[in-house]
């Protein structure tokens, strides 16, 4: 029994070591692997610690392993880490080198910008003139006339005016070639082909003659020129009177010198004298009172001229009668006043001188109503003449004075009206008065001229009449004098 209870005790450790074993084999296979035999394969101590030691093996043998492989790794990753420093030292060089590269850099940056700076002063100056420069020309070139034949380079121009940098040589030489053109173009008359437009808006291809930067004429009427959109259009109302024909002149010429209207304005000059009102507006400004003073002085004028023609006739046969006094003529009055007192008609012997001047007179007063004819109506148009136009002057006045009372104010633009009917029949009474009053004087001194050489002839008939009774001769043939 003692026996067995020291194999009892002795077993005792044995025991426990079997069951620790039971309980760790299954860990140790499980880290082993699938070549670890499970622990429940012993059936003894024996197999048991034979299975022990051959699992300490296997884990010997797999540690060692995993020392050579992570000895591998170690020394992989020693070699990426020895490749990596060369690498790193080898960036840290060449960053070196950069960062002296860039210093570098920086400097002759730093110098260039220097150089660029100093060099831009006088070109942003220069930028700036040309920009400048270029604004007020392409104002020149918008208001230029030369720009109706040149409408293209006003686009170029306003370009080089909102240029924000300095632009390219070939811009400058054109800019240079724009301004030449416009200082040339000013001295010189050209012909060119361009879309004109008429009173109405209607637009048709002309010749169009251009006198420098000043007029421009098409079909022999002046033609005004539109900034905007730098085109050419025949205004409503042309110029007259000798305006219009030097521009039709001008027109229709095609060598050597000819007169021309030059307007420096550019047009504002022939706008002015294109809405100048002409005789036949002004008449229709001066309303009815104009229309009575051109009738009464038509009417004068007329008689007037009439009157003028037949004493320049009768003045003419009369001349000729002189001329031939042996031959008397009944076209002419001398020629009646002599014929009166020759041949059946001669006063008798005893006729007393006194009878024979009556008759001398009655004969020479039958001839004055011809030769005074219509000069009391054209002294009376000319009397009339001033005082119509003051009837119109005075009714002017009171449309003025009328306007002025309803509006309230002295507009000068509501004044106008009345104004100019009070002075358009001041002048047109005095323009029919005034020529009147020359063919009237005129018309007075023919019909004198004549009426003197018919008494003096009469006189000198009566004289020869007078001298022949006191010597005894006969009265049969008549004579006169020169």
């Amino acid at each position: 029994m003692r026996l067995n209870r020291c194999s009892l005790k002795a077993c005792l450790p044995a025991a426990a070591f079997a069951v620790v074993a039971l309980f760790s084999l299954p860990a140790l296979a499980q880290a082993a692997g699938p070549a670890a035999a499970p622990a429940s394969d012993a059936k003894t101590l024996d197999q048991l610690l034979e299975q022990t030691r051959t699992a300490r093996a296997r884990d010997d043998r797999i540690n060692a392993e995993r020392i050579n492989r992570f000895k591998a790794a170690r020394d992989e990753q020693a070699g990426l880490l020895k490749k990596a420093e060369v690498e790193k030292a080898a960036a840290e060089a060449e960053s070196a080198a950069l960062g002296k590269q860039f210093e570098a850099n920086e400097k002759t940056l730093t110098d260039l910008q220097d150089s660029l700076k100093i060099k831009v002063g006088n070109l942003g100056e220069l930028f700036g003139v040309l920009r400048q420069t270029a604004g007020d020309f392409s104002s020149v070139a918008r208001n230029s006339l030369i720009s109706a034949q040149y409408a293209d380079r006003i686009a170029k121009i306003d370009q080089l005016a909102q240029a924000k940098s300095m632009p390219p040589m070939e811009d400058l030489e054109l800019f240079w070639f724009e301004m030449q053109r416009e200082m040339t173009e000013t001295g010189k008359v050209s012909r060119f082909k361009a879309s004109v437009a008429d009173a109405g808006g209607i637009k048709s291809d002309q010749t169009v003659t251009r006198v420098g930067p000043f007029v421009a004429i098409a079909e022999g009427k002046y033609l005004e020129f539109k900034p905007g959109v730098s085109s050419l259009a025949a205004p409503p109302k042309q110029p007259e009177g000798e305006y219009a024909a030097l521009a039709k002149d001008f027109d229709n010429a095609t060598a050597g010198y000819q007169r021309m209207v030059i307007d420096p304005t550019r047009g504002v000059l022939l706008g002015l004298l294109a809405q100048r009102p002409s005789l036949k507006d002004r008449i229709r400004v001066g309303g009815w009172e104009a229309l009575v003073i051109l009738s009464v002085g038509a009417i004068g004028a007329m008689a007037a001229t009439y009157q003028f023609i037949y004493l320049s006739i009768v003045g003419f046969r009369v001349n000729r009668q002189l001329a031939n006094l042996k031959h008397l003529l009944t076209n002419n009055p001398l020629g009646r006043v002599l014929l009166a007192f020759k041949g059946d008609k001669a006063p008798a012997a005893g006729e007393e001188a006194e009878v024979v001047e009556l008759r001398i007179s009655e004969a020479v007063m039958r001839e004055l109503p011809a030769l005074e004819r219509f000069q009391s109506l054209v002294k009376l148009v000319v009397a009339a003449g001033p005082l119509l136009g003051l009837v119109g002057t005075v009714l002017g006045m009171i449309e003025t004075f009328q306007s002025i009372t309803e509006s309230g104010s002295s507009d000068p633009k509501l004044m106008a009206a009345g104004i100019g009917k009070a002075m358009i029949a001041t002048v047109l009474g005095l323009g029919v008065a005034i020529p009147l009053l020359f063919v009237n004087a005129a018309l007075a001194s023919r019909s004198k001229r004549i009426i003197q050489i018919l008494d003096e002839q009469s006189t000198g008939l009566l004289a020869e009449m007078l001298e022949s009774r006191i010597s005894g001769h006969d009265m049969g043939g008549v004579r006169t004098r020169v």
